[in-house]
């Protein structure tokens, strides 16, 4: 059945397929081509009109329909875009006809789709305006100042009479943050509604697609022709630009009395954390350019958003570290009973509450909304009867525990934390039902359209129905709240346990959770705020392509992010072996020689944090212009340690093309350049022979030293390629992974190298499962899996003599208890050769150390 002949209504819009409506916008035409870009299978109703065209459209040539220059031109921006799903632009083409557009070009699945937009007359350089309003933000430090100032830039730069920042909450419920409007509207702010306004297909597409403009609320569809292809497929236009939008959203707009909107999405961490949403009160069509803009700079303000929220995250556990520490001084001196009772009111500001209780030895001490003391007996017992020990949260108590139906008023949500690890004391944190402090923030006398749907799509229906959703619920506890709290317990059930046979193993978990926190806090921080670093420093060079630029810059945080972790796993620095594997490994099997050989070099992790930028740097070069971009070149690395202790590493290229010297000084090779000297104070000598690179640097004794023998050739060791061929295309893997996202980018990973029976688990009780029910030959399993672990998983497959290795992104095995200390360890993200080679380790009975 086709999309306009399905009836779309209020019990169906969740499953509404709007990645397929069949029809376009009003404001451009779209022209759909085969996989080759050689012959026309569609075009939407109005292309004749809009690009002057007559006669039959689809089965002609490409250059029949748009000239061959213009063919040409778009044929490369679809090459340079390489796999890229998002379109390539051009700005103000000229077609036969005579006509002028703004086009994109993009290839999805089998069809090359142009879309054409009439050339606007303005001219801004997207580049350069996006630039100007990232620079705006770049050095704001405070969340909330960001959401506000970004919400003015974007109101001021584009026009619209309304935007709006909208936050996800964990529910999927959203909140307006930030609003910037028109002084005769009324305001949203603040406002909650419901996940059901944003359907999951929408979200999904928001997360391909980052940018979504409707010109007109009242736009009469353009629709394809044909809507189905000789197979019976409609044309898939998940990244299309001018991609007709559901007719229930389209009501909603109508009902508010907005005539056209723009969405930008915001993406944390790979999910949807938000939207930058834009409404105007008529129609309106943003040019190309200014869209281009406005989505540069939400990618932008994701990053800085992303760094400012670790931040911020990194400072609180840092202040509560601080006070705890401050606490146990005392308390080791003094009764903790005591220390409890006189800081009661500190232990208050650990996380943000309603209210806070300390039931200890059957004493009830209270503050702000909480149960009563009568209460407190019976919900001791219930959480003693679920923590198990842990930290226990929750934003709806009365759905765990009925009786607290009796006080949900002041206190839905509950954080616990044990202070021993007897069923007996614990510190709570309650939050008060969300829905008490809120009301609706519009003008209540403000009447609004209906459509056929009825008042059901009206703000102030939205909010009603949030209202309803999350009755007797508190705002949700986050992670980083989580976390502070089992530092705090860790903390003080370090004190409680002090003269107990108990000490030194509780000291041990403490520790391990300490260090788990701090670490995954330091990775993130640091990896988040080097992208915002290299983002707001780095020049744009005249006329770089922009998908070049973000290429390079994610090479160059990748190299940082690699050696940032080897420094924490390793005594403050790292093998140069380790580093130049790493660096080289994906060039391996290609028909290049590469030969290493080294005496053992260890450097300082100064020394390797700057390494790892030059040799990414490179390696990258000669991956695409050098000995590594054909088969049969050749590049020779050699590293000694000399008689005064400095370090010399020489890099030769050679069997490559014909090199020739950069035409200017951009920031790769003053890199190479300065680095080494700047920062080590050693020496850099880069020379571009024609027959090769070589370069030569000279690392000051003290940042290296010699460490044990490696002097042989280790040019073999990281697995090339060929090491995964005897494996079965057919191997049963089992993949234990919570992150959706990666777990989908490591079965990708795998599928490409030809597995084909992948299973994936996101809990170990869905992973035990799997492994009662069906054949497993090897397992990946994440060792962390959210609020538990994959050791269960571990010890069934152990059990079973199935080999496995584990897979961890922190920075060193100490999650990992000893018995399993001898299986192999795949550092995270994941790198396919690193995963398959270890994989062939293990079913060849190694086990040897990780990778």
């Amino acid at each position: 059945m086709s999309t306009a002949q399905q009836s779309v209504d209020l019990t169906n819009c969740d499953r509404e397929p709007i990645h397929i409506p069949g029809s376009i916008q009003p404001h451009g035409a779209l022209l759909a081509f085969d996989a080759s870009f050689a012959v026309a299978l569609r075009h939407s109703r109005n292309t004749p009109e809009l690009l002057g065209l007559s006669g039959e459209i689809n089965g002609q040539a490409a250059e029949t329909l748009l000239g061959a220059d213009l063919v040409h031109s778009l044929r490369n921006a679809l090459g340079a875009a390489g796999g890229s799903s998002r379109p390539a632009l051009l700005f103000d083409q000229a077609v036969p006809t005579g006509g002028r557009f703004d086009i994109s070009v993009h290839r999805h699945l089998s069809s090359v789709i142009v879309e054409f937009e009439p050339a606007s007359a303005v001219r801004d350089q997207p580049l350069q305006l996006s630039r100007t309003m990232i620079d705006r933000i770049s050095r704001i430090e405070n969340i909330d100042q960001l959401v506000q100032t970004a919400a003015r830039l974007v109101r001021g730069v584009l026009g619209y009479d309304r935007v709006m920042i909208y936050r996800f909450e964990a529910d999927g419920a959203g909140k307006v943050l930030a609003e910037v409007k028109r002084a005769d509207l009324e305001s949203f702010l603040g406002q909650y509604f419901p996940a059901s306004d944003i359907p999951q297909q929408a979200r999904a597409l928001y997360l391909k697609n980052t940018i979504r403009i409707i010109s007109s609320a009242s736009y009469q569809p353009i629709p394809l022709v044909p809507q189905f292809d000789l197979s019976g497929e409609p044309l898939d236009l998940s990244y299309a630009h001018l991609r007709s939008v559901s007719p229930i959203h389209l009501e909603y707009l109508r009902n508010m009395g907005v005539g056209a909107s723009m969405s930008i999405s915001i993406i944390v961490d790979g999910e949807l954390w938000g939207l930058i949403a834009c409404h105007h009160y008529s129609p309106r069509v943003l040019p190309m350019s200014l869209r281009v803009a406005a989505e540069m700079f939400g990618e932008f303000f994701s990053l800085h958003l992303n760094a400012m929220r670790h931040k911020q995250k990194l400072r609180l556990a840092t202040e509560a570290r601080q006070y705890l520490d401050r606490v146990l001084k005392l308390a080791s001196s003094r009764d903790l009973e005591d220390v409890l009772l006189d800081n009661l009111g500190d232990f208050g500001r650990l996380v943000p509450n309603d209210g806070f209780a300390l039931y200890l030895n059957g004493r009830w001490l209270a503050s702000g909304a909480a149960p009563s003391a009568t209460d407190a007996p019976a919900l001791a017992s219930f959480i003693g009867s679920v923590t198990q020990g842990r930290v226990w949260a929750t934003h709806s108590l009365a759905t765990h525990f009925p009786p607290a139906e009796a006080y949900y008023q002041l206190a839905s949500g509950v954080l616990a934390i044990p202070l021993s690890q007897l069923p007996r004391d614990y510190l709570f944190f309650f939050r008060k039902e969300l829905v008490q402090t809120l009301n609706w923030a519009g003008n209540p006398d403000k009447s609004y359209e209906t459509g056929p749907l009825g008042d059901r799509l009206t703000p102030r229906k939205s909010f009603a129905i949030w209202k309803q959703a999350v009755h007797r619920q508190a705002q949700p506890w986050t992670e980083a709240e989580r976390e502070i709290a089992e530092a705090a317990r860790a903390s003080l059930v370090e004190v409680v346990l002090r003269h107990s046979e108990m000490l030194e193993e509780e000291r041990a978990k403490a520790d391990v959770r300490q260090r788990m926190l701090n670490e995954e806090l330091n990775h993130r921080v640091k990896n988040i705020l080097s992208v915002i670093k290299s983002l707001v420093g780095q020049p744009v060079q005249q006329g770089r392509n922009l998908e070049d630029y973000v290429s390079s810059l994610k090479g160059r945080i990748q190299a940082l992010s690699f050696a940032h972790d080897q420094v924490i796993r390793g005594e403050g620095g790292g093998m140069l072996s380790d580093l130049v594997n790493a660096e080289l490994t994906p060039y391996r099997g290609g028909g290049s020689q590469i030969r290493i050989r080294d005496e053992g070099t260890w450097l300082d992790s100064r020394a390797y944090s700057v390494m790892a930028l030059v040799l990414h740097e490179l390696a990258t070069n000669a991956a695409k212009y050098g000995a590594l971009s054909i088969p049969g070149g050749q590049l020779d690395i050699d590293a000694k340690i000399t008689e005064t202790g400095d370090a010399v590493i020489d890099w030769q290229e050679s069997g490559g093309p014909l090199v020739s010297p950069p035409s200017r000084i951009g920031f790769g090779t003053a890199l190479l350049d300065r680095s080494v000297p700047y920062d080590l104070g050693g020496q850099s000598e880069v020379s571009y022979a024609p027959a090769g690179v070589t370069a030569r640097f000279r690392l000051p004794a003290r940042h290296v030293r010699r460490k044990g023998n490696e002097a042989a050739s280790n040019a073999g060791a990281l697995p090339s390629a060929a090491a995964a061929t005897s494996l079965p295309p057919d191997l049963a893997i089992l993949l234990v992974e919570d992150q959706m996202l990666i777990a989908m980018d490591a079965e990708g990973m795998l599928a490409d190298r030809g597995f084909t029976a992948v299973a994936t688990a996101s809990s170990a009780a869905e992973a035990l499962r799997h492994l009662r029910s069906s054949p497993v030959a090897v397992a990946i399993l994440d060792v962390n899996l959210g609020d538990s672990t994959s050791l269960p998983v571990a010890e069934a497959l152990r059990a079973k003599d199935i080999p496995f290795v584990f897979a961890t992104g922190y920075g060193d095995g100490g999650t990992i208890p000893p018995t399993f200390a001898d299986v192999p360890v795949v550092r995270k993200p994941y790198d396919v050769q690193s995963l398959v080679s270890a994989l062939s380790r293990v079913l060849a009975g190694d086990r040897g150390s990780g990778g």
